[in-house]
């Protein structure tokens, strides 16, 4: 177990300037819980990033991808912070349905708590430690008070070094080392060399970091390689038949999970082996044997080929992967590599750039303190001798060290300093076709190591895909709102007597676009109001949407009586031969009756406000849906509309919503009617849709229409 004993943490408490507070704060937390690993995240002083300071009980490079990560990122440490509170992960499924992107990475049976370190003024980081899956399922009450305690002690003592502007600074990760000598009460180490020696088959002891510590040489002659070569290795590093990441994943589910593990693989030319991994806090043992009653069924076999990719690249690469298939317009795309690939690639700045008719155009960009330093390039040739533009045609990656680098092949850029010192070209390339580039930029020189050109060429790959199917989206998002912006009338007309508002919100399914409908028509002194709802959330539904809304206005500019329209618009619409159906309601305003006639077709009651601010639904007369019986008939019912009256027309959407009773939900449409009546209509059309305009999900299209009273004035 990593940690330090209990007497121990007072003198902790009282560590002056210097000594290593945050080691001894997370080994205390540890050790007080029987974690088995942990670690500690400061927030950066500039940025909403928190930055992982120290690591305790696993190698760091388990945890590489979550070096940096931003405060809006959706792992347990930046949720800790966000809402101020202790997250609680019981296990792998737990881990999976919760936080996708972390179970994609580290797969393996283990629970995690992790807390923010605060205090009431201000957050300075967060904490978290993991035990193996054998944890119980929930958090015992004294690991809860004790974590939360020593989170809380920590926060104080931070506040205090930032008080005194004593910086507290990354430290040294807390890994156990493997005993050098005999352990009390047991044989001594040369014995137990000599006794493991004698054994038939191959033991080896393995460092947290996976190097061999010791192997005997039955061990050695089973792997095929000289125990002085795997002394102080990875097996997978020096071993060519066991460089394969899937074997290294092995050995990081034993850590993580704190369970046996093993595998079975051919050593060359056919021979197969069987490798179990017994781990604790300190390291790991393996045995190794031939694998002559291990069934090939599920043995992994290694790839052929070259040497693969390291496992932590391979981690890197999942877990922003997975953030990118959160992406769903441009917007989501830029935000997200600014918030999860560029603080994991210590990049303080990027643009995006796209495309179109030989053109650069800046599709987003975040980090530059004036924001004309990466609009400047938005619409540029792709023929200029730009970094940017050469990426995207070549479909090559640049990195450039230092400004002398760049500088030296672009000239260009001597006339446009950005500040920063190093940078990233990642050309975007998707379907064999380039979509646009990510340009990363850092704020020293850097020299960019081959892994990590390996790395940043992959995730370009990825935010390709994540771009391209956002610009399809953003693409018919814009044509689907043009469509039902066509559709729809741009502005209500005046009319005598007579104040109107509207609203219209689509469905947040299918295309945003749908069947739901309203207009005015004024006819000489007097004016006719129609809302309708065709079926479905699609371009038919919309263009039979036009259709109708055409006919309705035709009808009436003809002079048709209600009852008369709707008959005319029904026989259109079975004419069509469309499978869709429509509810309608149809009035003909006379203000200076003070009167309206109303013909009803399937639709939803409208509501009438009076002036003293009553509201009742209207149970008016009607007939069956358009669009199904030639022979339908609509009758009408004629309505006093008093000055000061108000009538909401709308469609079902802003009513019906699974689980809640269209009654209650009457009711409630009708009490906010009542109470915000008086208001300007169009302040009273957004206090009636309020509740659907802020909804994230709208299973259904939602159309308000509002008419006011005001006679003759």
């Amino acid at each position: 177990m990593v940690g330090v004993p209990d007497g121990q943490a007072p003198a902790a408490r009282r560590a002056p300037a210097g000594s290593p507070l945050l080691s001894l704060a997370l080994a205390t937390m540890m050790d007080g819980v029987d974690a088995h690993s942990g670690g500690v995240y400061l927030l950066a002083a500039d940025e909403p990033v928190l930055e992982m300071a120290v690591m305790a009980g696993l190698p760091r490079a388990f945890a590489a991808p979550w070096e940096r990560v931003g405060l809006s990122a959706p792992i347990p440490v930046a949720e800790a912070v966000r809402e101020r509170r202790l997250i609680w992960v019981p296990g792998d499924e737990e881990m999976a349905r919760r936080y996708p992107r972390v179970s994609v990475v580290l797969p393996y049976p283990f629970a995690l708590a992790a807390l923010p370190v605060a205090t009431e003024a201000a957050v300075y980081g967060a904490v978290f430690v993991t035990w193996p899956g054998s944890h119980p399922h929930e958090l015992s009450d004294r690991e809860r008070e004790h974590l939360t305690a020593a989170c809380e002690r920590l926060a104080v003592r931070l506040a205090r070094a930032a008080d005194e502007s004593r910086p507290v600074m990354p430290e040294p990760d807390l890994l156990a080392a493997p005993p050098t000598g005999g352990v009390a009460g047991t044989l001594g180490s040369v014995e137990a060399a000599r006794m493991v020696a004698r054994l038939p088959y191959g033991l080896c002891s393995l460092d947290l970091h996976g190097r061999i510590a010791f192997g005997n040489a039955a061990a050695a002659e089973l792997i095929g390689v000289p125990v002085s070569r795997l002394l102080g290795t990875q097996l997978w590093a020096t071993v060519p038949w066991l460089n394969d990441p899937v074997y290294e994943d092995r050995y990081r589910a034993a850590l993580i999970s704190q369970q046996p593990t093993s595998f079975v693989a051919l050593r060359p030319p056919g021979e197969w082996l069987s490798f179990r991994l017994y781990p604790s806090t300190t390291g790991l043992s393996v045995r190794v044997s031939r694998a002559r009653g291990v069934s090939e069924m599920g043995r992994v076999l290694p790839r052929a080929g070259g040497s693969p990719s390291r496992l932590v690249t391979i981690s890197q690469v999942l877990t922003l992967a997975g953030a990118l298939t959160q992406a769903v317009t441009v917007q989501d795309v830029v935000q997200l590599v600014a918030d999860e690939i560029a603080p994991a690639v210590g990049s303080q700045a990027l643009v995006v750039l796209g495309s179109r008719a030989g053109r650069l155009h800046v599709l987003g960009h975040r980090g530059y303190a004036d924001p004309h330093i990466a609009e400047r390039f938005d619409g540029m040739p792709l023929s200029e001798p730009t970094p940017g533009a050469h990426a995207l045609n070549s479909g090559v990656p640049a990195f450039f060290e230092s400004r002398e680098e760049l500088e030296r092949l672009y000239p260009i850029r001597h006339t446009t300093p950005d500040g920063f010192a190093a940078w990233a070209y990642l050309p975007l390339i998707a379907s064999g076709r380039p979509v646009g580039t990510v340009v990363l930029a850092y704020p020293e020189p850097r020299a960019f190591a081959a892994d990590e050109k390996a790395v940043l060429s992959s995730l370009g790959g990825l935010i390709a895909l994540a771009l391209e199917r956002a610009l399809l989206y953003d693409a018919k998002h814009q044509l689907a709102h043009g469509l039902q912006a066509a559709l729809l009338p741009p502005s209500l007309p005046p009319l005598p007597g007579i104040d109107t508002a509207a609203r219209y919100l689509p469905s947040t399914r299918g295309m945003d676009i749908g069947g739901d409908f309203y207009d005015l028509v004024p006819s000489g002194g007097l004016a006719a109001a129609v809302i309708g709802d065709v079926q479905g959330h699609n371009v038919t539904a919309a263009g039979l949407m036009g259709q109708i809304r055409t006919a309705v206005r035709a009808y009436t500019t003809v002079g048709q009586a209600p009852e008369e329209v709707m008959r005319s618009t029904n026989r259109l619409l079975i004419d069509l031969g469309s499978d869709l159906f429509a509810s309608c309601l149809y009035l003909r305003l006379d203000p200076g009756r003070g009167r309206a006639v109303m013909a009803r077709a399937g639709h939803p009651p409208p509501l009438l406000r009076r002036p003293d601010g009553r509201v009742r639904v209207l149970d008016l007369a009607g007939g069956p849906l358009l669009g199904i019986d030639a022979s339908a008939t609509y009758p009408t019912t004629e309505v006093d509309l008093a000055p000061g009256s108000v009538l909401a027309l709308y469609t079902d959407g802003l009513v019906e919503s699974p689980g809640v009773d269209i009654e209650d939900a009457l009711a409630a449409l009708g009490r906010r009617l009542g109470e915000a009546g008086d208001r300007p209509l169009d302040e009273l059309a957004d206090v009636l849709v309020g509740r659907e305009a802020g909804a994230e999900e709208r299973i259904d299209d939602v159309a308000l229409l509002l008419l006011r009273a005001r006679g003759n004035g």
